[in-house]
This record gives C-alpha cells, sequence and structure tokens, in this order.
C-alpha cells in the first residue's frame, strides 16, 4: 500500500520531468539533427511564446478559474502596440499602451467573473470574441507593418547567441516563481484554489486577488503579443488564434490541477517545451505537423484522466 502511494508520488511530483526527459532521448536517438545547439535554440525559442502565455494562465488556473480570451488578447496588444508605433508614440510608451489594453481587458473579465458571479469560462469566452472583434476593428482585417530595427530586437535579436524571446521569457519566469512560491500573495493564490471560503473567513481580500490575476494573465498574453509581432516584423490581427488552447495545454499537462490548488510554473514551462519539442520532432522526423493537434488533445485528456485518478487516490 504504501509502494503504492510512493509511485504516485513520483508519478504526480516528478512524471512530467521524466517525460520530457524520455522524449528528449527518444527524439536524439531518431534523428542526429536534434540535440544541436541551433535546434535546441530554436526549441526554445518556439516554447517561448506561449510558455509566457502560460505563466498567467497558471495562476488563473491555480484559483479554480480558465481564461479563453488570452489567444485574442495577444493579437490585440500586438496590433495596439504596432499601430502606436507606427503612429510615432515611440517604442515604451507603444509597449506600455499595448500591455495596458492586455491589462485592462483581462481586469474586465475578472470583475465580470467575480463582481458579476458568472462563470469564468463563459466571461472569457466572450472576451474572446470582443477582442477578437476589436482588433479587426482597429486594424481593418490588416497586418501592420513598418516598424524600426529596435522593436524587432525584441522578438528576432540575439544576446549571447541566445535569443532574446528566450530571454524575457527566462526573466518573467523567474519572477513568476518567485512570487508564486516566496510571497504571501502566492501563497493565498493556491489557497483560493484549495479552499476559496476558508481564505474569505481568513481575511484575505479574495475578490481584489482573483480580479488582480486575471489582468495579470492579460499582462502575460500583451507580452507575449508584443513579442510575436517583434518577431514576425509585423502585427497580424489573426495573431494568437488557439494559443489559449496551447496555454491550457502546457498547464494542465505541466501538473497544475484545473480543480485548482494544485501545481505550478515549472511544470508549465516544462509543459509549453514539450509540445514544442513535439512539433520540432515531427519537422525533423517528416511526420504532418497537422498530427500535433492529435498528440495535443490526446495529452490533454490523458492528464486530466491521471490528475483525477490521483486527486481520488
Amino acid at each position: 500500500m504504501n509502494r503504492s502511494r510512493s509511485w504516485r508520488s513520483i508519478i504526480a511530483d516528478y512524471g512530467i520531468y521524466i517525460g520530457f526527459f524520455g522524449l528528449i532521448v527518444t527524439l536524439s536517438l531518431i534523428t542526429d539533427r536534434f540535440l544541436t545547439v541551433r535546434n535546441l535554440l530554436n526549441v526554445a525559442e518556439q516554447a517561448s511564446l506561449i510558455s509566457i502565455v502560460g505563466i498567467g494562465m497558471t495562476a488563473v488556473i491555480l484559483m479554480g478559474e480558465i481564461d479563453l480570451s488570452v489567444g485574442s488578447l495577444v493579437a490585440l496588444s500586438g496590433v495596439v502596440t504596432a499601430g502606436s508605433l507606427t503612429g510615432g508614440l515611440g517604442l515604451p510608451l507603444s509597449i506600455v499602451i499595448g500591455l495596458g489594453a492586455g491589462v485592462a481587458l483581462g481586469l474586465v473579465n475578472g470583475i465580470i467573473t467575480v463582481y458579476g458571479e458568472i462563470p469564468s469560462f463563459i466571461v472569457t469566452l466572450g472576451m474572446l470574441s470582443v477582442a477578437k472583434g476589436l482588433t479587426l476593428l482597429y486594424t481593418g482585417g490588416e497586418p501592420i507593418w513598418g516598424f524600426g530595427d529596435t522593436f524587432k530586437f525584441i522578438g528576432g535579436g540575439k544576446i549571447f547567441g541566445v535569443p532574446v524571446p528566450v530571454i524575457i521569457a527566462a526573466c518573467l519566469y523567474i519572477i513568476a516563481l518567485i512570487v508564486l512560491n516566496m510571497t504571501q500573495v502566492g501563497r493565498h493564490i493556491y489557497a483560493i484554489g484549495g479552499n476559496q471560503r476558508a481564505v474569505r473567513l481568513s481575511g484575505v481580500k479574495v475578490e481584489r486577488l482573483k480580479t488582480a490575476v486575471f489582468g495579470i494573465s492579460g499582462f502575460f498574453a500583451a507580452a507575449s503579443g508584443i513579442v510575436l509581432a517583434s518577431r514576425l516584423a509585423s502585427a497580424q490581427p489573426t495573431a494568437g488564434s488557439g494559443w489559449e488552447l496551447d496555454a491550457i495545454a502546457a498547464v494542465v499537462l505541466g501538473g497544475t490541477s484545473l480543480y485548482g490548488g494544485e501545481g505550478g510554473m515549472a511544470g508549465t514551462l516544462v509543459g509549453a517545451l514539450i509540445f514544442s519539442v513535439i512539433n520540432n520532432g515531427m519537422i525533423l522526423t517528416g511526420i504532418p505537423t497537422f498530427f500535433q493537434y492529435v498528440v495535443k488533445g490526446g495529452i490533454i485528456i490523458l492528464a486530466l484522466l491521471l490528475d483525477k485518478k490521483l486527486r481520488q487516490s
């Protein structure tokens, strides 16, 4: 009996890392092009954008909520930043405006969810459509381009050979790990997902914190959208389509429970890397990349089944 619990504990705590290591070993044996520095940096760069969105998504899911609007916020923030930049407002102010747009709509999600007492699934699904419509109205359905080299460096530059998006993602994850694991705010986020009523009775302003976390999710979606626009050297009104599912997949695969209260940022990062490695492996081995959707869906379902099984044991 104790041995059975021990194995369950190992799977729950380290299964994602064991699976990631096994995936790397398998691909390195299948193709000698996988473990090259250039390819590994490409994998990290591909994972960086979704992993940034995953930071905010992790915090939301830890509270037992969901945010389906992040994909549209990626596009909206990208075009708002690009429009401000091409309109002559300057890079710093344009980035602030783009981030502000993501935070503002994220806070709207939180306010309606918390104070309107409407399930976040419904609220953020509606915001997905609202943000998409605002993006198309702002751009007229056309991409925005014409940036200077300074903005392009954010998504396409390198520092000591490392892509800037990877460095940005790493810095944001370090901050998120510190906040979530070493501050009172982080402990409250976990506690809300575990027992919201008890946290409220202890004097924590649950409504304010939950609203703020939705705003934070909007911030990270906006940050990813700005990096994406820089990387593409154009702000596409259709950018970020389906990214909400990618972010949720990374979070769930990383061990964060959709029921709230369990999981963390490190697992989300590894989850994003796993999907990037899978996609990269399919390209290197000649497997059609659209098969990734089948793999991704299957992994999500298996992760949810495993999570439910471990919670029942």
